[in-house]
């Protein structure tokens, strides 16, 4: 069985007529006739109804050629992949991410390096401010960020990746309710992100919204600070699901839900050109294929579910 062999089939399919679906696979029509005549001695059904000219296709033509459609879709997605392997053998990808989507850049990049394994990168932990000033000065070329930063803007690209959903994170010994409201968590002794962050002045509004003033007795522009101060049960924290990797399975680590839930989207963005250069277009194809949300709630620790939720406490 011959790939040109499936094309001279789907072209018959679509064209119901022997000479015409020759044409369209640019060969004779005897050459087409005898490919589709090999094809169901191989198979050892027939395929086609015929006479002198075209009649029709039978059932079990019609069963084989939905086959053949998914096989041929999966062969143009093997090409596709062997041209962005060839196009983009080796290069450099520097990427910005907001802190809360550094595990996420981290997944993205392990994606970039198995299918482009000749392919060096530079993850760095930035604000968003800064990601869109280096994105233009053309020093990075993909940024991880909130989508809102740049949703009105003719100047980038935009790819939405995920979903952030916000949760407070403490150390399992805490004796805390299951689910606590905003009000209630301003209580709380936090240790939050930077008042320079965007994740820290979405959460500052998050408390306006409910005239609460947070207690944050530490403050820090490092996840890993603030989880090791969960960790200690000095404090407690406010960050996405998303942003707890997988090694902190088993570090005595609880998610608890705030009512009401607020979530913000996180994109790829990239300066908006008439042409990308091959790095970017493949960079941007890759991430395109890739559904990370789900990746992200799978690799989340198991005493978190898919709904944000704290099984425990």
């Amino acid at each position: 069985m011959f790939i040109r062999q499936l094309s001279y089939l789907l072209a018959l399919d679509k064209y119901r007529h022997f000479g015409r679906a020759a044409e369209s696979c640019h060969v004779s029509q005897p050459a087409l006739s005898n490919g589709i005549r090999e094809l169901e001695r191989e198979l050892g059904i027939t395929i086609i109804k015929r006479n002198r000219t075209f009649e029709g296709i039978t059932p079990e033509g019609e069963r084989v050629i939905q086959w053949v459609r998914q096989v041929v879709a999966s062969l143009e997605g093997l090409r596709q992949e062997a041209d962005l392997v060839r196009s983009v053998p080796q290069g450099h990808l520097a990427i910005g991410a907001i802190p809360t989507a550094n595990h996420a850049a981290t997944l993205l990049s392990a994606e970039y390096r198995e299918i482009l394994p000749q392919l060096t990168l530079e993850v760095t932990s930035l604000s968003t401010p800064e990601i869109l000033r280096r994105l233009k000065a053309q020093e990075i070329q993909l940024g991880i960020l909130y989508e809102r930063s740049v949703l009105n803007s003719m100047d980038y690209d935009a790819m939405s990746l995920y979903s952030e959903r916000y949760v407070l994170v403490a150390s399992a010994q805490a004796s805390l309710p299951r689910q606590l409201d905003w009000s209630e968590v301003g209580e709380l002794p936090l240790c939050l992100l930077s008042p320079d962050m965007q994740n820290r002045q979405t959460l500052n509004k998050c408390f306006e919204a409910v005239d609460a003033r947070p207690r944050v007795v530490l403050q820090s522009n490092d996840i890993r600070v603030l989880l090791a101060e969960c960790q200690s049960g000095r404090a407690f924290s406010i960050m996405p699901l998303s942003a707890l990797p997988a090694q902190y399975e088993g570090a005595g680590l609880l998610a608890h839900p705030i009512t009401p839930e607020h979530a913000e989207d996180v994109c790829l963005v990239r300066l908006r050109r008439d042409n990308q250069p091959p790095l970017s277009h493949a960079a941007w194809q890759i991430a395109g294929q890739m559904d990370l949300e789900a990746v992200l709630n799978h690799s989340l620790p198991p005493n978190l579910d898919n709904h944000g939720l704290s099984k425990g406490s």
